[in-house]
């Protein structure tokens, strides 16, 4: 199977995911500033989940930039990636609803982590399928470590969620993804400088 269908199939899996968190929205009683306010949960969810998924599909984009070969493996591990999104919808509901309950926020925390690691497993399948390509091995490893790093807060996150503070669980997605962004900059570790070296060279 070529990459460009397997690609096409995950960016559509994905946009009809991210369109039904949306449909998930709860509208106000009333058209009031009270009214809405009542959901700042449910918009907050929505928000929170909406661009995580969004910068995880930016990642998959730019790594796939650079494979060549796809195998049953890849295609596997892609299709568990997918299942693990398509929960989203439903624990962010469920969180919308019960922010402070600590099942609810276990229940989302436990497939944002799912998620993450399929992300981590994806990885490692693509570039072992493509070790003679021109993908860049070493950016890959160093992104695979900052998302351990990435679980790790989650999983910190899910603890202190199931025990003490269930909310603990969607800020610990915050920290996450503000730690990669602010790593992946300081680091260096873009793909646009990779593809401007390769362009330089």
């Amino acid at each position: 199977m070529k990459k460009e269908r397997v690609a096409a199939f995950t960016d559509a899996v994905l946009a009809i995911i991210m369109t039904i968190l949306v449909l998930e929205l709860e509208k106000p009683t009333t058209l009031t500033v009270s009214a809405f306010w009542e959901l700042r949960y449910s918009f907050f969810s929505y928000a929170l989940s909406f661009f995580w998924l969004g910068s995880m599909w930016i990642n998959i984009h730019n790594e796939w930039e650079n494979i060549e070969a796809v195998n049953a493996k890849t295609l596997w591990v892609t299709l568990i990636l997918l299942f693990s999104c398509s929960v989203i919808p439903y624990a962010t509901d469920l969180v919308s609803h019960g922010f402070d309950n600590k099942l609810a926020q276990g229940f989302y925390g436990l497939f944002v982590m799912l998620v993450t690691l399929s992300n981590i497993w994806l990885s490692r399948v693509l570039e072992h399928g493509n070790g003679g390509s021109k993908m860049p091995a070493d950016l890959m490893k160093k992104r695979r470590r900052l998302l351990w790093i990435d679980v790790g807060v989650k999983l910190i996150g899910f603890v202190t969620a199931m025990t003490v503070y269930p909310p603990a669980m969607m800020f610990s997605v915050i920290l996450a993804a503000a730690f990669l962004m602010i790593s992946i900059r300081v680091l260096r570790l873009d793909w646009s400088d990779v593809k401007g070296k390769e362009g330089s060279a």
